[in-house]
């Protein structure tokens, strides 16, 4: 049996201005999964329908309830990155068990993963389409029908896949929109408020048409965040009736909120408001709910550890965090899950630098993406949260 590794935490609360309350926050045990991992997608899903959730990384799977490794696929190394950038499960080819589709930016390509359905034999790869380098991607259930769809972060263009008929040939809707507004990050939300799932990109978004999978979709330029993780997200965060912005900077130093306001003409004014300035390489944002009071309301962010290797802030600490806006003061409160210490010694030049060997053992990030589920089925809603410096996942304990 292999040996886990098991940390207690309990969510350390930061307040920017305002008060939070200590005993509503929940606490959470680390597991080291693989601190020796240095893939940055993973996701939990039932593997081998036992009915316990296992978690998939890369090569790999790990089985519930010891964590055991089995082979998945041959993933490709290239410096200190791998080809496989995202891990969003789906049954992909109809057979009752999970599959999962996969990005790569360096090779340019979506693809989807096929679970053989034994512990033993490698997991067949099939390529969807090479749209461009992909820096991770996310599920969007754009036209409602409860099957979600796949947009990739394609940094060159802004497209998203449909899978209209699941199969041993399965077959994907490529919905293609065009290179305007591309560029590093993408999201989704309802910007214009008409009830409809739109697309954010850095520079803009794109207004849904009523069948998002056949209508033209129309541009708006209206902002400039400069590179971004993904997701950007929009709500009416300060409840005045129309909808703000969140994001963070993929490769700066950065969270922020932009507050919409109207100008003298009455046109849309985005203004840029920082909640958080200690956290770096910001790639994942993601609305859960962990505190268990059936609202989704709370941001889960973290460090991507070395997303560029040297950029603003690459061997400070890295965290994983949550925050929650509160309304009434137009401020944020921050919570953080997981804080280890930057990287003393690291080397000056980003091609010497090893996460592995650079940051404490131990060092928990988000790299691009966390999959939060409920994997010990207790009601509440754990995190894995993979990276370049390991593997780990957060129980959570719940509140006091």
């Amino acid at each position: 049996m292999r040996r886990i590794r098991l940390f207690t935490q309990t969510a350390a609360v930061l307040s920017f201005g305002l008060a939070a309350a200590l005993g509503s926050e929940p606490s959470f045990t680390k597991i080291e999964i693989n601190p020796k991992s240095i893939y940055e997608g993973a996701s939990a899903f039932d593997v081998d329908l036992d009915g316990d959730m296992d978690i998939v990384s890369g090569s790999t799977w790990y089985e519930a309830p010891t964590w055991a490794p089995h082979p998945v696929r041959d993933v490709e190394k290239i410096g200190t990155y791998t080809t496989c950038f995202s891990t969003l499960p789906m049954d992909v080819d109809g057979d009752g068990d999970t599959d999962f589709l996969s990005v790569s930016y360096f090779g340019k390509s979506v693809g989807w993963v096929e679970n053989p359905g034994d512990k033993t034999s490698k997991w067949p790869y099939h390529l969807i389409d090479e749209p461009g380098p992909s820096e991770c991607a996310v599920f969007v259930d754009f036209n409602n029908d409860g099957r979600p769809e796949l947009l990739p972060n394609t940094v060159n263009t802004v497209v998203f896949y449909a899978l209209e008929k699941p199969g041993k040939e399965p077959k994907f809707k490529k919905v293609s929109l065009g290179d305007t507004g591309a560029g590093h990050g993408v999201g989704s939300g309802d910007v214009n408020r008409d009830g409809r799932v739109d697309i954010l990109t850095p520079t803009g978004w794109f207004e849904s048409p009523a069948k998002p999978l056949e209508e033209t979709w129309t541009f708006h330029p209206a902002w400039d965040l400069g590179p971004t993780g993904i997701q950007i997200y929009c709500d009416d965060f300060d409840g005045d009736g129309d909808t703000d912005l969140v994001y963070g900077k993929g490769h700066d130093i950065g969270l922020y909120w932009a507050e919409q306001t109207k100008d003298a003409d009455g046109k849309p004014v985005w203004n840029k408001h920082l909640i958080d300035d200690t956290i770096s390489s910001v790639h994942v944002l993601q609305w859960v709910d962990l505190d268990g009071d059936g609202k989704k309301n709370e941001l889960l962010s973290g460090k991507r550890v070395y997303a560029h290797e040297v950029e603003p802030g690459d061997v400070g600490p890295s965290i994983i965090a949550y925050y929650r806006y509160q309304g009434d003061k137009k401020g944020w409160t921050r919570h953080v899950i997981s804080a280890s210490e930057g990287a003393k010694n690291a080397p000056t030049e980003g091609g010497k630098r090893d996460a592995q060997k650079d940051f404490p053992a131990g060092t928990a990030g988000t790299g691009l993406e966390i999959s939060a589920v409920d994997i010990d089925k207790d009601g509440d809603i754990d995190l894995v949260c993979p990276g370049k410096s390991g593997l780990y996942l957060f129980l959570n304990n719940g509140t006091k």
